[in-house]
């Protein structure tokens, strides 16, 4: 691949020289009180924040989980909007520093997928498959409000939540869908119920203002961003909340952040089918003598939908797991994520199911680990937060219960469980965020990152966003279907990356990458 670049802002010098602690202060308090609202439509600029946010100090220390991370807190308001209103929320932040600050260039911030994935413990990982960055950069993480170490919401317990994935979503009888529904809008009565208020303030919109405040008591004017999967969305609205706050960003494997959430995930059933049938399923076939799946991809299918059937007639209950029909499903739209390690591991689950008191006890132990741990209450509970809640939603259960129906025709993997999690969305409570709309307006150019076939951040949906985000590039990985491209074994997309954060070179226009012959 040929680079065509060209250069952006310098690179950043060592760290800046400090003021006094009470000019700090100040600064700080100047650079919250008035948060830029570029492209926020619905709702007034914030108003401005007490000085006890601004002026709080973060209390470093050695992460517990990750000795080779700092961690610390901070207090935000539970609502940006009314920061007065309402107990505070603790937000968990963490870092890496560089080690040699005479080669420090800034600050890199990055956060986590989901909605509901933690990212506190991230930068270590993150440093190690990117040293380069991590040479350059210090590089901080954060559990976003709502998960993890920082104010977490609460819904169920483990017992109460197996409900929600009981039985078989493509079951489309009246009893059936019946069921699906209380199960929904008990979980979200319970979220409610036990999350003392604060649903209505984990959105998007409230995470960007967030990170504007973790920026300023960093003491960085502006920060350089990295977010893959829903952190594209959290990237995006932050740039647009705060354009003149970005340094350079990088969006990888892309939410259509540039429509409501109901349109995007209205695209995901087609994009997991067509990840499982044109990918996975000709890997296993290809792979006959190892797995015994089946020599063809449609032998493979038959043989999967086989052991769906077999599991919709009895489950296998082995202890404290259960493996219906929906737990393969979820098993199986887990391990299409990623090649590398996904695709094997729920190739080798898929064998222990074949007889599972025979099985191997270490593919038993894969397949507990595939079918029996994908999504938690903890999870949902951001996850149905922010999607619920950032954009409006359609609450009309008719609506979904044909929908419903037509996904779980068409494409079964994920578009069987349509009506289970839109009617959560129908019982949520009322959404409070205010609209964001992503122009790319003051911003430099945003570098975008996605594969033609991931299954969660489809590649059309990506399209879309990169043509709402003005003076973006994408880079379209082909041949693949991962989510999450950087950093990897694709040393392309490594080289137009690590060229961009480091040295400031920007694409010229977008460009494709290709992806490794895999072995």
């Amino acid at each position: 691949m040929t680079l065509n670049a060209t250069p952006t802002a310098p690179p950043a010098r060592a760290r800046r020289r400090r003021t006094p602690l009470a000019a700090l202060a100040a600064v700080l308090l100047a650079a919250v009180a008035l948060p830029a609202t570029a492209g926020a439509t619905g709702a007034s600029a914030a108003p401005a924040v007490p000085a006890r946010y601004a002026q709080q100090h973060l209390a470093w220390q050695p992460c517990t989980e990750e000795p080779s991370l700092e961690c610390a807190t901070m207090a935000v308001p539970r609502d940006w909007h009314h920061p007065a209103d309402g107990p505070d929320v603790t937000v968990a932040v963490s870092r890496h520093r560089v080690a040699d600050p005479a080669q420090r260039r800034g600050t890199l911030l990055m956060a986590a997928g989901g909605p509901g994935g933690t990212g506190l413990l991230r930068p270590a990982g993150f440093v190690h498959d990117a040293p380069a960055l991590g040479a350059a950069y210090d590089v901080v993480g954060f559990d976003q409000r709502g998960v993890g170490h920082s104010t977490r919401a609460v819904c169920q317990t483990p017992e109460e939540f197996q409900a929600f994935f009981a039985g078989d979503f493509r079951d489309d009888s009246p009893a059936a869908r019946e069921r699906v529904i209380a199960n929904s809008r008990k979980l979200a009565a319970d979220c409610e119920e036990r999350s003392g208020g604060l649903l209505p303030y984990l959105t998007t919109e409230q995470t960007a203002r967030d990170l504007d405040l973790f920026r300023a008591l960093l003491g960085e004017r502006r920060i350089t961003y990295y977010g893959p999967s829903y952190a594209t969305m959290i990237g995006a609205y932050y740039a647009t909340l705060f354009p003149n706050r970005v340094e350079r960003m990088v969006l990888d494997s892309n939410i259509g952040f540039d429509g409501t959430w109901e349109q995007f995930q209205l695209g995901q059933p087609m994009s997991f089918q067509r990840r499982f049938e044109e990918d996975f399923l000709p890997w296993l076939a290809a792979r006959d003598s190892t797995y015994h799946y089946g020599s063809t991809p449609a032998e493979a299918k038959a043989r999967w939908e086989q052991r769906r059937a077999a599991l919709h007639d009895a489950p296998l209950v082995d202890g404290t797991l259960t493996i219906g029909p929906n737990q393969l499903d979820n098993g199986s739209i887990q391990g299409i994520y990623r090649m590398n390690n996904g695709f094997s591991l729920l190739a080798t689950a898929l064998t222990a199911l074949e007889d599972w008191p025979s099985a191997d006890p270490a593919a038993r132990t894969t397949a507990r680990r595939v079918f029996g741990d994908y999504l938690s209450p903890e999870f949902l509970a951001e996850y149905f937060s922010v999607t619920c809640s950032d954009t409006p939603w359609t609450r009309d259960l008719s609506v979904w219960t044909a929908r419903g129906t037509e996904n779980t025709a068409r494409w079964p993997l994920v578009g069987a469980r349509t009506l289970a999690f839109s009617a959560v969305c129908a019982a949520w409570p009322a959404p409070a965020a205010p609209k964001v709309r992503v122009t790319g307006a003051g911003l430099p150019p945003v570098l975008m990152l996605n594969s033609v076939h991931d299954p969660a951040t489809y590649y059309e949906a990506a399209l879309s966003a990169h043509r709402a985000l003005r003076g973006s590039r994408l880079v379209t990985v082909t041949g693949n279907g991962d989510h999450g491209q950087y950093p990897g074994p694709n040393t392309c997309v490594r080289e137009v990356v690590e060229s961009y954060l480091l040295a400031g070179r920007t694409p010229a226009h977008d460009l494709t990458c290709p992806s490794p012959q895999a072995g």
